[in-house]
C-alpha cells in the first residue's frame, strides 16, 4: 500500500504521523512523506536588504527537511515496517499534494486537519478539504486531539 503523508509541522500533522505509526499496514507498504512551502512573493519585503528574499526562503527550505526528517525518524522508529521516503515539494499545498498523490500512484492521502471554522477557512481556504473533494484515492484527515486545562 502507498501511503502519502503530508506534514507541516502543525499538532495536526505530528496526530497523522502518529495515526500511521499506530496501524497495522499491509506487508510491503511504503509512506511517502510530503511538506510543502508556499510561494512567497519577493514585492513583500520591500525595503528589505537584498537577499533578504533568498535568506528566508533557505529557511524556510531548512525547516521543510527537518520537519521531513523528524517525522521519517518516528515513523522508523515506530512502526518500522514502513518504508519510509520523503519529497519537498513548492507550491500551494493542495495542488502539491494532489499532484503528488497522482504521480506517485498513492493509495491513501493521510493529512491533518486544523479544524478551523467557516469563518477562517473563508480566509485561509482548507487544503484537507481542497484535497478530499479532488484525491484521486481515498483521503483519512486526522485531528490532532484538543487538551482542555482543568
Amino acid at each position: 500500500m502507498k501511503i502519502l503523508l503530508a506534514v507541516d509541522g502543525s499538532p495536526c500533522s505530528d496526530a497523522a504521523v502518529a495515526e500511521v505509526c499506530r496501524r497495522p499496514w499491509p506487508p510491503e507498504s511504503e509512506v511517502r512523506l510530503i511538506t510543502v512551502n508556499s510561494p512567497m512573493r519577493e514585492e513583500l519585503l520591500r525595503g528589505g536588504s537584498p537577499g533578504v528574499f533568498d535568506e528566508i526562503n533557505g529557511q524556510l527550505r531548512a525547516a521543510a527537511q527537518t520537519r521531513l526528517n523528524e517525522a521519517a525518524a518516528l515513523i522508523r522508529r515506530d512502526a518500522p515496517a514502513l518504508r519510509v521516503t520523503s519529497v519537498h515539494r513548492e507550491g500551494w499545498p493542495k495542488d502539491a499534494i494532489l499532484d503528488e498523490s497522482e504521480s506517485w500512484q498513492a493509495d491513501l492521502i493521510v493529512l491533518g486537519s486544523h479544524g478551523y471554522g467557516a469563518v477562517k477557512r473563508l480566509f485561509l481556504g482548507s487544503v484537507s478539504l481542497a484535497v478530499t473533494t479532488n484525491a484521486p484515492c481515498s483521503v483519512e484527515i486526522v485531528r490532532a486531539r484538543v487538551q482542555k486545562s482543568a
